[in-house]
């Protein structure tokens, strides 16, 4: 049985020989405080030898309470965190109005350079599946960091409470997180206490982390290692979040650990009815010095292996949602026509109304001999008219067949040509409010009569290219000036996009944006772009303007395929 890793230590536990959650929440000056972080330190000053870090400050606390400002703008409210010489606080930007998150701790604590440091180097890397950093200063004698404050996001710890999640989620996690830390290390950014209480859940669905870089600077916490132990930390996430316990022998973070002396045993093993390829992603991603659960699989032991296993594996879809079956329709008195009316008591015999008498007076049967006569009249008056309509109409008939004319090859009745598919000669790829180009060499696969490739653009923090241009798309060469009829666009996810067209009579690409008007728009994942008027054009432009939500928690164009008719 494999034993548990070195690099697996260093996240599970910073607190010494004490378990994880042992650490009881400070109180604070103000006496609100709780560790809401949840953070499985100690509360003593110790790190755990091995675990890399420095040695705590001998420096007192800052003395804060609710409703201290930090420069003239940031209100704090509650304490969320106080230990080893720093606090965590939710906070208030009077400035901008909105919730915001504090760690502050003196200027000369022995970690305020490394916290700084790693703030600023965070806020530059500016990935939407981080929180954000939002500003890191030095003042008054205090350091402190702002970041982003998720009212409507739940930790991982939270939603475990109520039992592990199903697979779709557990799959959406562990994709999204680790396309997010493959990106933090291509930057250099590592993140090293990644738990469950450090990714969170949006209310739009997008799992989000948070501390990169901040966190384990607060604490002192290094790694020779970094991109392995962040990538065990995953595999330790999607584990807990399959399982609902915690891979190791100790508890932490509100959850179980295994059981003693037997190892790191396989999450379908611990639980029935555990999704098998999330399972063996798991063990591959917590590495124990190389050995995995799966015999016939590589461990993977860099976040970038691990967002390639994600690749390999079949995409796991959302359960199908189930409806209830309304209840059985119950008709009211009111619809059954007692509406009003005494309900009649059971048993009791209730009297038949009995009808009106007929018309039996004189006047009656003067009455009903004049209807008679009116009917008689009326029905001789009808059969006149209709015979006086044939006859006219049998007239009319002989006098056209002794005037029709053959018709000539004009005739409108005659089928209207089909459609011709119109052959595409050449695409570019067209950036004009941008850098100027967007994956080029990916551009010929836009009209290779094939929906399995397609070209895509780069990735953006929002739907409308992050509100940094109004659009990006691709210039359609046919080669000469042709009649366009229909523009069929096949795309990855739903795309809003246009049609543009250039004048008919350009010897040459247009080479700016206002040289090709609107002449159709539409969205969806195929659209058909017919324009209203007749449109003759050498050059037609296919302009994306709002872009898809992808797997990874971005928003990229993807173009399978173009079809042009005439």
């Amino acid at each position: 049985m494999a034993e548990r890793s070195t690099a697996a230590v260093d996240v599970a536990d910073n607190s010494g020989d004490e378990p994880l959650t042992a650490q009881a929440d400070q109180s604070t000056a103000d006496g609100v405080a709780q560790n809401r972080e949840r953070d499985t330190d100690s509360a003593a000053s110790e790190e755990a030898p091995g675990s890399g870090g420095t040695e705590v400050g001998k420096t007192t606390p800052p003395e804060l309470h609710s409703g201290h400002k930090l420069a003239r703008r940031y209100r704090l409210e509650e304490c969320v965190t106080r230990l080893d010489g720093f606090s965590s606080w939710r906070a208030v930007d009077e400035k901008l109005r909105r919730a915001v998150g504090v760690h502050i701790l003196p200027a000369d604590h022995t970690r305020a350079r490394s916290v700084l440091a790693a703030a600023r180097s965070s806020a530059l890397l500016g990935d939407p599946r981080f929180v954000q950093v939002l500003d890191a200063v030095e003042e008054n004698d205090l350091v402190y960091v702002v970041h982003e404050w998720l009212p409507d996001a739940t930790e991982l710890t939270t939603l475990l409470a109520s039992g592990p999640l199903e697979p779709h989620d557990a799959y959406q996690m562990v994709t999204q997180v680790s396309h997010a830390m493959a990106a933090a290390h291509r930057e250099g950014l590592s993140h090293l206490r990644l738990n469950p209480s450090a990714v969170q859940r949006s209310g739009s669905g997008q799992w989000r982390i948070r501390g990169l870089a901040v966190n384990a600077a607060l604490r002192g916490i290094s790694s020779d290692t970094p991109q392995r132990t962040d990538t065990e930390a995953i595999g330790a996430l999607l584990y807990t979040a399959l399982t609902q316990r915690w891979p190791y022998e100790e508890d932490a973070y509100g959850l179980s650990g295994l059981p003693k002396d037997v190892g790191l045993i396989a999450p379908d093993q611990v639980r029935a009815g555990v999704h098998r390829g999330l399972s063996e992603l798991a063990m591959r991603a917590l590495v124990n010095d190389g050995a995995t659960a799966s015999r016939h699989e590589s461990a993977c032991t860099t976040p970038e292996e691990l967002v390639k296993a994600i690749g390999e594996m079949p995409r796991i879809r959302p359960p199908e949602p189930t409806f209830t079956a309304p209840p059985a329709y119950q008709r009211t008195s009111y619809q059954q026509g007692t509406y009003g009316r005494q309900t009649p008591h059971p048993g009791a015999t209730q009297p038949i109304a009995a009808p009106p008498p007929p018309l039996q007076s004189r006047t009656g049967k003067a009455l009903k001999w004049a209807v008679s006569a009116l009917l008689i009249a009326a029905l001789g008056l009808g059969s006149w008219q209709l015979a006086d309509a044939l006859m006219e109409q049998g007239g009319k008939s002989s006098d056209d067949t002794n005037t029709n004319q053959p018709s000539d090859g004009n005739d409108k009745s005659q089928a209207k040509p089909t459609s011709q598919p119109i052959a595409i000669s050449g695409a570019q790829d067209f950036d004009p409010f941008g850098d100027g180009s967007e994956k080029p060499s990916d551009i010929d696969k836009t009209y290779d009569n094939s929906t399995k490739t397609y070209w895509q653009t780069d990735f953006y923090k929002g739907a409308d290219f992050g509100n940094l241009k109004p659009g990006l798309g691709i210039i359609l060469d046919l080669g000469k000036t042709q009649k366009v009829g229909t523009v069929t666009v096949t795309f990855v996810g739903n795309t809003s996009v246009e049609l543009r067209a250039a004048s008919g009579t350009a010897s040459s690409q247009p080479t700016s944006f206002d040289a090709y008007p609107k002449v159709a728009a539409g969205s969806g994942t195929t659209v058909k772009l017919k324009p209203d008027k007749s449109v003759k054009t050498r050059y037609l432009l296919v302009w994306l303007t709002k872009l898809p939500l992808t797997d990874d928690g971005t928003y990229r164009g993807r173009v399978a395929d173009i079809k042009v008719t005439s």
